[in-house]
């Protein structure tokens, strides 16, 4: 039996989840929040309860010491030696990886000089993987990239069409994200409908903060809706989804804003539901502002919903048909209404929710017995597939 931690660290945060391999039990799990701000959070799952510490943490690698060191005091472990390998989820894999890999240096490099791909989520990457590697030299580290899954989309899905020199020379074209969770989901969603994953066709639908839909044709991405990086594809919680590239030089000659990243800092952190409601990027404030009647949060869920739709009618296309949509992620997994929305716009494509089966904790399918379409609710775990991919180099 070994000890294997999944790391997944944000540009101020850093999720991690503690497993005992190969059994995949989960001993620990926790969060670190606010790295780089005053009163950061850290908090640790164990055994049924929830440490929490407030203190300021300056920068990753900090945060990782003081993860390490919680997980001795609180007795999970006994020596760092006996967490025997790492796997960290990188967002950007651009064309360079295409699965996961073993970490070195000159891998680290690379994934750092594929930041501009993901510029709010690679270098935190990184940082987390050199702290990681300085604390525990003897283990197995592993980048797992979210891009990795959609590497098998055909040019037709991922080329934009610009000039061939843009795509030759400077690699712009589409690369997706979330891609550990599609593949989760769509798995599952195959043992679940008691068919092999070859025979099925599934539009998978990642809600979160962070929202991607995916086209999946016998187990593999055909089509995904985030793009050169995950601003693209829908609305999401900070972020504007799809946008005509114009918006951005009117934007700038009309506010006088002379630094083109400021705009897209706007378009990442300041949009989409934030922007749009003006009250939060959380669907649950949304649904209660929408409840008491704001007509902005009620304009930003319909917006959300919209656009999810819109992808989804897409990949029926793309697929030719499609024999199941699942629900995954915080707002896909928890909310009720925002299912309930987008499926009852799809009736003419014979998806149909059965409101005694969508409820909260719903797990498996929650269509009616006619319904086309199936519909499924899967609780993603992202966790569980990088720990099994760095059990592979073990």
């Amino acid at each position: 039996m070994s000890k294997t931690i999944a790391i997944n660290a944000g540009s101020s945060s850093l999720k991690w989840q503690l497993y005992e391999m190969p059994e995949e039990v989960v001993i620990a799990k926790g969060l670190i929040e606010r790295i780089g701000l005053s009163d950061s959070v850290s908090t640790v799952s164990f055994e049924g309860d929830k440490h929490v510490v407030v203190k300021d943490i300056h920068n990753h690698t900090e945060a990782v010491s003081i993860l390490m060191n919680d997980l001795k005091s609180l007795k999970i472990i006994e020596h760092f030696s006996e967490i025997s390998g790492t796997g960290h989820r990188v967002v950007a894999g651009g064309e360079l990886f295409k699965s996961s890999v073993l970490i070195t240096d000159e891998i680290a490099k690379q994934v750092e000089e594929l930041s501009d791909l993901a510029p709010l989520h690679n270098p935190a990457n990184v940082a987390g993987i050199h702290a990681f590697r300085a604390l525990l030299p003897n283990a197995t580290h592993v980048a797992v990239f979210d891009t990795a899954f959609h590497t098998t989309m055909p040019p037709v899905a991922f080329r934009y069409p610009v000039p061939n020199d843009y795509y030759e020379k400077y690699a712009v074209r589409k690369y997706g994200a979330h891609g550990t969770s599609h593949m989760y989901v769509a798995q599952k969603a195959a043992e679940y409908l008691g068919q092999a994953p070859e025979s099925l066709k599934l539009i998978t639908a990642h809600i979160g903060n962070g929202v991607s839909l995916t086209a999946v044709d016998g187990g593999k991405s055909v089509d995904t809706s985030m793009g050169f990086t995950p601003l693209a594809g829908v609305m999401m919680g900070t972020r504007t989804g799809e946008l005509d590239a114009s918006v951005i030089p009117h934007i700038m000659a009309k506010t006088g804003i002379s630094d083109v990243a400021e705009v897209i800092d706007i378009f990442n952190k300041k949009s989409g539901l934030a922007g749009i409601s003006e009250i939060s990027s959380d669907m649950r404030d949304i649904i209660k502002g929408r409840a008491a009647g704001d007509a902005k949060a009620t304009l930003a869920f319909d917006m959300f919903v919209n656009r999810i739709q819109k992808y989804i009618g897409q990949y029926l296309a793309v697929l030719n048909g499609a024999d199941a949509l699942i629900f995954t992620a915080g707002i896909g997994e928890n909310s009720v209404e925002v299912r309930d929305a987008i499926v009852s716009g799809l009736s003419w494509f014979g998806l149909d929710i059965d409101e005694s089966k969508n409820v909260v904790g719903a797990d498996g399918v929650i269509s009616t017995p006619n319904a086309k379409v199936k519909v499924l609710v899967i609780p993603t775990d992202e966790e569980l597939v990088i720990v099994r991919d760095v059990d592979k180099f073990k």
